[in-house]
């Protein structure tokens, strides 16, 4: 999987274990829904400062976001 995509699969799987919807989770950065789903399909790469930014709304640590094994569980 490439880097992109484990980034896109984390902050999904994180969002949905916080119980958030993008839009919710957009509503905490303070950005448009629309670009939290373009990140989750990966039709746009987040720069670090927004990666920074996002890990934050969800309350983790940025490497998180790079965890490879967790972005390869089953039923997520």
């Amino acid at each position: 999987m490439s880097l992109g995509g484990i980034v896109a699969r984390n902050i999904r799987r994180i969002r949905l274990e916080r119980g958030l919807t993008q839009e919710e989770l957009a509503a905490r950065i303070r950005i448009n829904r629309n670009y939290v789903g373009m990140i989750e399909r990966q039709e746009n790469s987040p720069t670090v400062a927004m990666l920074d930014r996002i890990a934050k709304a969800l309350g983790i640590e940025p490497a998180r976001l790079f965890d490879e094994k967790a972005a390869g569980r089953k039923g997520e």
